[in-house]
């Protein structure tokens, strides 16, 4: 009779689980005691559902980032290129409206504390740079339908104390970091739904077929791109953050159902060297605002555990080797609408509200702690040109001698990163490897950041701790099969390469057998 009235219970609870999240609206994600200007449409007026009750389509979330754009002044939208699929790469800069007005002037007065005499500058005027991106994997996509009421909110909210943090803050919003992705698992998720949400991990919508949406249209995980630069979306965000160096960057992603919550700062042991201890310390602190925020919703989470801050091809991680701070955010996934786990019914808007109440800490850190985020970024390169000549070496000479190609490739990414580079005035051979003119470069050390041209060309082998999350680094010219040497002394260079020359070549002569 006990376990009857227990099966019963939990029917009910269940049964009341399900209902409460067909009901729901965006007053469960809204923070309370805050008036919303009426002008401004919420995002089910446009959409068509409410945030949570559906998978939003990327068709949809631009629809409605769109239309937001065009309802406040608080909002600029650009469409910064395509998708292989041909969705746009969208990204929501949002401020006060009188820094719209001004908002070239502020961008290149930030550029400012990366530059040389910066440590004359007083940033106490500066507003901070938030770069806040969402879903960069498709089927892991609280993130991106949290954008939905996260956007609503910066543009609708209304009060003096979002006014004066939007009036220091320029945040750049990346709402769906893969939208080929996202669209292809919304439609799995949508389209296996049923009308009554089935919580049972079995059902056919929490298992989406081969290749799923993690990926992009050609099956790249997005969030090993931000070093290599190889996809469109990636090409787009990355000019976007040496346009801003921002001082905070969030990556919303999420992990198993059966976890909680995790953001940065990761495992201890397992931060690259190249990374500031500094850089941990403000992890940290800004850490407190997201425990703050999650306690006051009652959501489980943790901290300095599983992840960690090494390859800076990851989203989290790329800023911490340009002077900002990458934050990386974990969620359980309901990998659906409803989901049993070993914490209870996981919903899919509960997942969302924890993405969106730390969109929310996030500008709430960054609002408390402004003056010194822009502080540690002019600290942060203003350090590496006083201890420019103490790593031994003055610059990388990389090539090949027959395949130019290869180098040009390497180049090119060099180039998307804004690291200056040189062409060979002649051939040279160093440390017994030949280098000749046209296909081989120069990558001197004396320049704006050398410690990422460290990250990209190092060839580390000792670790304080063995483990990773999945990669340690890519050692570019090792990665496109390219002779390279660090050299304490550099050969006679030309100019700066600029525009890279087209490549030119063919097939000089008919082949009997095949062509590579």
């Amino acid at each position: 009779m006990r376990l009857f009235y227990l099966i019963i219970g939990f029917l009910f609870l269940s049964q009341s689980t399900l209902s409460a999240q067909e009901d729901i609206d965006l007053s469960y994600y809204l923070p309370s005691g805050i008036s919303y200007d009426p002008a401004i449409p919420q995002p089910s007026e446009v959409i068509g559902h409410e945030v949570g009750s559906w998978h939003v389509t990327h068709d949809k979330l631009v629809q409605y980032m769109m239309t937001l754009a065009a309802a406040s002044d608080r909002i600029e939208i650009e469409d910064r290129g395509r998708t292989f699929e041909d969705r746009p790469v969208l990204l929501l800069t949002i401020s006060a409206p009188e820094n719209h007005e001004r908002l070239e002037t502020l961008r290149t007065e930030h550029l400012k504390l990366t530059e040389s005499g910066a440590s004359t500058l007083n940033p106490a005027g500066m507003p901070v740079v938030v770069y806040q991106g969402f879903s960069i994997h498709g089927n892991e996509p609280s993130g991106a339908n949290a954008g939905l009421a996260y956007a609503y909110y910066l543009a609708a909210a209304q009060g003096p104390e979002i006014e004066k943090m939007l009036k220091d803050m320029v945040i750049l919003m990346d709402p769906s970091f893969n939208p080929d992705g996202l669209q292809r698992f919304a439609y799995w998720a949508n389209s296996n739904r049923s009308m009554h949400l089935n919580p049972d991990g079995n059902d056919r919508e929490y298992h989406e077929v081969w290749p799923g949406g993690r990926t992009n249209h050609y099956w790249f995980d997005m969030n090993r791109d931000w070093l290599p630069v190889q996809l469109p979306e990636s090409r787009a965000r990355i000019k976007t953050f040496h346009d801003w160096y921002p001082n905070i960057l969030t990556d919303h992603h999420e992990m198993g159902t059966d976890a909680t919550f995790f953001f940065q700062p990761g495992e201890p042991s397992r931060v690259h060297p190249l990374t500031p201890g500094r850089n941990q310390e403000l992890t940290a602190e800004i850490g407190t605002y997201h425990a703050k925020a999650l306690d006051g919703i009652g959501s489980l989470y943790y901290s300095e555990e599983d992840y960690d801050d090494y390859y800076y091809g990851k989203g989290s991680t790329f800023p911490d080797v340009n002077g900002g701070i990458g934050i990386l955010f974990e969620q359980a996934s309901s990998r659906g609408h409803i989901q049993e786990s070993e914490n209870g019914i996981l919903t899919f808007p509960f997942t969302i509200r924890n993405q969106f109440i730390t969109a929310l800490s996030t500008i709430e850190a960054a609002w408390n702690m402004r003056e010194k985020l822009l502080e540690y970024q002019r600290d942060f390169f203003a350090e590496m040109r006083t201890n420019k000549g103490k790593t031994g070496s003055r610059g990388v000479i990389f090539g090949d001698p027959k395949d130019g190609a290869r180098a040009w490739h390497l180049a090119e990414i060099l180039q998307r990163h804004n690291i200056r580079f040189h062409e060979l005035r002649s051939d040279t051979e160093i440390d017994g490897k030949k280098f000749k003119k046209g296909r081989s470069y120069v990558v001197p050390m004396d320049q704006k950041n050398p410690k990422l041209i460290q990250a990209m060309f190092e060839k580390r082998t000792t670790f304080s701790d063995s483990l990773f999350y999945d990669i340690s680094a890519w050692t570019f010219p090792l990665a496109f099969n390219l002779d390279y040497v660090e050299t304490a002394r550099l050969p006679e260079v030309g100019e700066a390469v600029g525009a890279l020359p087209p490549l030119q070549g063919g097939v000089d002569q008919r082949s009997t057998y095949a062509y590579l």
